[in-house]
């Protein structure tokens, strides 16, 4: 008999036991009592209870605080308990779900069910009343448990992250090489070449100006944009058009008002205007007229 009584006592010490809910955090240390000294005012905290998904999620809690199976559920206690749960939150100004209200209005029909007298003439067994409680108190229990296990599966974002490295924009300047004189008269043959096929008969020319030819050119170049060398100079002027031409851009290019690029070794010569003075020349031009 002992030796029963032992055994029972060391399973009983073994079984899981259900902490109380503190009634505070404080620290980070839990107070499940108020100390007896202590006055709070009213309205003067804001008190935060254990938050439940549903009236079957508190009375899940009750039932396990107590270490009862489901199917063997006390009534009578988790009706008194879950009122209780009510009346605490109703207490704190808390608005109630309809559905608690719900539930603990079926758990008052269980109850009363059980404590009326069954009829002596009803010879069919009566049902359980707690049957229906019982099958949703299963049901929500086995999909609860499943949420849990899927909440604790790894989640990107809560328990690893992804790395998103950013490739840095590599922007590689292009060195031009420098426009030496050599290349400058082979693009002027090539110039002169092509004047050649425009070549026509004259019967009055007239007088060319260089200055007037420097600010033609200045007029078709921009700052902004580069032009093709061959492009300064109009066929249709012949062999002298294409020189008097030339001299202009040499003469641009001496005074720093256009800027000759050649983007590869012996490629076409590309020229810009000098933005800062591009407007010199025409000046220049307005005073030689004026003096005129």
């Amino acid at each position: 008999m002992q030796n029963a009584d032992a055994l029972s006592d060391s399973q009983t010490e073994q079984l899981p036991v259900q902490q109380e809910l503190p009634l505070a955090m404080v620290g980070g240390s839990p107070f499940t009592e108020l100390p007896s000294d202590l006055y709070i005012p009213p309205d003067a905290l804001e008190v935060f209870l254990e938050s439940f998904e549903g009236p079957l999620d508190l009375l899940l809690y009750l039932i396990r605080r107590q270490n009862m199976d489901i199917l063997d559920i006390n009534v009578s206690d988790v009706t008194r308990q879950y009122m209780d749960y009510i009346r605490v939150m109703e207490d704190m100004r808390f608005e109630l779900a309809a559905e608690y209200l719900v539930m603990a209005a079926m758990l008052a029909e269980i109850k009363s069910r059980f404590l009326l007298p069954r009829r002596k003439d009803d010879d069919e067994e009566e049902d359980d009343p707690r049957a229906e409680l019982i099958r949703r108190l299963q049901e929500y229990e086995r999909f609860k448990t499943a949420a849990e296990r899927i909440d604790e599966l790894p989640r990107m974002d809560r328990d690893f992250y992804t790395a998103n490295p950013e490739i840095p924009k590599l922007q590689r300047e292009k060195k031009h090489p420098d426009v030496t004189l050599t290349e400058v008269l082979l693009a002027l043959q090539e110039v002169l070449k092509r004047s050649e096929l425009f070549e026509h008969h004259q019967i009055e020319k007239e007088r060319l100006s260089t200055r007037e030819r420097m600010t033609q050119v200045l007029e078709r170049v921009s700052a902004d944009h580069f032009t093709l060398f061959t492009d300064l100079f109009p066929f249709d002027e012949g062999k002298l058009g294409v020189v008097v031409t030339f001299l202009a851009v040499l003469e641009l290019v001496k005074e720093s008002l256009l800027e000759l690029v050649q983007t590869e070794m012996f490629g076409e010569i590309h020229v810009r205007a000098r933005g800062e003075v591009e407007n010199e020349p025409e000046a220049e031009t307005s005073e030689g007229d004026d003096g005129g």
